[in-house]
């Protein structure tokens, strides 16, 4: 699990389903506040005493990692960039609650297309939204070319996959999380096929960056430890996310795994994510930065 980038499709959800979508996006990058400073601090050494007057997120969703970004660089202006208005509604609502109303700015833009019509920026930032897009090799050219010379492109792909439960829960046959990363590689792999004008590319990503024209410039790890027990917000945010696990592969799975499950999302069974005491949170996201040349 980690935050998505959303510049793209869902227009036809409801209110409703679009506060649902947007609580479970919010509860889950702030989940991850961990990660999303780190990588923030990381920037400020990358930028290295040049000054930052403006940040892009591009597929900022509701805005956490914009207010992240804006905290970090108290001179810039911040464009949360997303393609769901419910979602920058909640980026502009959570800015102004953290004080930062004055400097996050949203602008309704769909992916990727929409990426030519953006202003420069000295740190642009894209978290889980590359893999969103059908050429990701052109989504990264797009991006390079809104990064001012000696500015900085930063992209959160990869890294190691949640990791919220035991390696033997005692119900079911031990290895669950292992044997669900499997059918979620082969859910992956058909939503990146059925992306509008998909082409295959081989991530590496510091490859990536130089093909755009910039200069590779680190690759991090940063992770995110919550031990059990967990608090009921983190919770409520990884049990809502082992529903959605279920809900992409469960033709995918055994039945004894199906079986298992389903108790585990039981909100009356003991052994359930609800209940029992040894749900944690471990997982690592990596992120690859690219500087613009200067003159």
């Amino acid at each position: 699990m980690a935050t998505e980038g959303h510049g793209h499709g869902h227009h036809q959800l409801h209110q409703d389903d679009w506060d649902a979508v947007g609580a479970r996006l919010e509860g889950e990058a702030e989940m991850s506040l961990d990660f999303l400073e780190g990588a923030a601090s990381w920037l400020t050494e990358l930028a290295d005493g040049r000054p930052v007057r403006r940040v892009l997120d591009i597929g900022s969703g509701p805005g956490v990692a914009s207010c992240v970004l804006a905290a970090t660089f108290p001179d810039a202006e911040v464009r949360a960039v997303d393609g769901s208005a419910p979602l920058l509604e909640r980026a502009s609502a959570r800015a102004a609650r953290l004080g930062l109303g004055d400097r996050l700015v949203v602008t309704q833009r769909e992916l990727p297309d929409g990426l030519d019509s953006l202003e420069p920026a000295d740190v642009v930032w894209a978290s889980r939204v590359v893999h969103h897009l059908g050429d990701q090799d052109e989504a990264v050219r797009r991006m390079a070319a809104l990064v001012r010379p000696g500015g900085v492109l930063a992209i959160a792909e990869g890294g190691l996959s949640l990791r919220s439960l035991p390696r033997n829960i005692g119900i079911g046959r031990p290895g669950l999380e292992a044997r669900l990363d499997v059918a979620l590689q082969d859910w992956f792999s058909e939503m990146r096929a059925a992306q509008p004008g998909t082409a295959s590319t081989v991530e590496h990503w510091p490859g990536i960056l130089a093909g755009a024209g910039l200069t590779p410039s680190g690759t991090r790890s940063f992770l995110v430890d919550h031990p059990a027990p967990l608090d009921p917000g983190t919770r409520g945010v990884v049990t809502d996310w082992w529903g959605g696990i279920g809900e992409r592969v469960a033709d995918r799975i055994s039945a004894d795994d199906r079986a298992t499950l389903e108790r585990l999302l039981d909100p009356q069974n003991e052994d359930g994510l609800y209940r029992r005491p040894d749900v944690f949170v471990l997982m690592a996201t990596t992120v690859h930065a690219g500087r613009a040349p200067t003159p």
